[in-house]
């Protein structure tokens, strides 16, 4: 687990590479998709987070012109982040926006309350770091993505990140703007679709730097609370040049309240 990549972040405690080991445990092959999340709020009226506050962030791109302009509040210091009046995750964009033919896509604007609210109702779980870099990985070993070491193998596109310079300019040569579906792409050794790009996904421990220096070889999970979710895999915004976190030892974290339109999740069956 972990990784010493020239190509990584050390603030954000990729490393040290070393071993650890998970016990048995099932991943499912996807994330969470908006049809999957329909069902939850159907049968139990759930209000997330984001509907809640009234507002989530979006990427400026993904907006119309007339409300990136005039009407979306720009986050400081993240000019490509806008805070969306009425955006969440059935109205991804904000008002007047649907989830029209994305039922198949992951679905966003999930604060990790909501992942975690989802878990209990299907009788599920957030993966741990260890589990989810793990199953990500698909039996290779000490390699940068889910398929190897060559992020375009055979000039061939195996995940939804950014094409081209970011913020400005995304080529689509991936096929895709926004969110892919949760089965776009090829899967990995073990079947799961999309751990590289697409959308983050929400971990079950507190994050920390420390992570690797502080957490057992066995089963690890970092349980003290320090503000922050550990979140992996990246998403669409990826770039080389701004957020190279789509290799699989990538890190990431957000306040456990936060949502925005490029982080999602995936569970894991409940221990019995």
């Amino acid at each position: 687990m972990g990784s010493d990549d020239p190509e990584g972040f050390p603030a954000d405690g990729e490393g040290p590479r070393r071993v650890v080991r998970c016990s048995d445990y099932a991943i499912a092959a996807k994330a969470v998709s908006n049809a999957e999340f329909q069902r939850f709020i159907d049968a139990t009226g759930y209000q997330t987070d984001a509907e809640r506050f009234g507002w989530s962030f979006v990427f400026a791109g993904c907006l119309p012109e007339p409300v990136r302009e005039e009407t979306a509040e720009r986050v400081a210091g993240l000019h490509w982040w806008r805070r969306v009046d009425g955006a969440c995750w059935q109205a991804p964009e904000g008002p007047g926006s649907h989830l029209g033919d994305r039922a198949g896509h992951p679905v966003v604007h999930v604060s990790w309350q909501d992942a975690d609210a989802y878990c209990r109702w299907s009788r599920t779980r957030l993966p741990t770091e260890a589990e989810w870099e793990f199953a990500a990985r698909g039996g290779l070993d000490g390699q940068r993505y889910p398929w190897g070491n060559e992020l375009h193998p055979d000039g061939a596109h195996r995940c939804n990140i950014w094409q081209g310079s970011f913020p400005d300019r995304n080529t689509l040569e991936d096929g895709w703007f926004a969110t892919a579906p949760v089965d776009a792409f090829e899967p990995n050794g073990f079947g799961l679709y999309n751990v590289c790009g697409n959308v983050w996904e929400w971990c079950a421990d507190w994050f920390t730097p420390n992570y690797h220096h502080v957490t057992p070889a066995d089963d690890p999970r970092y349980i003290v609370p320090s503000g922050s979710r550990s979140m992996r895999g990246g998403s669409f915004l990826c770039h080389y040049t701004y957020c190279n976190r789509y290799r699989v030892a990538a890190r990431s974290s957000n306040t456990p309240d936060s949502s925005t339109n490029h982080c999602g999740f995936r569970v894991v069956a409940a221990n019995p």
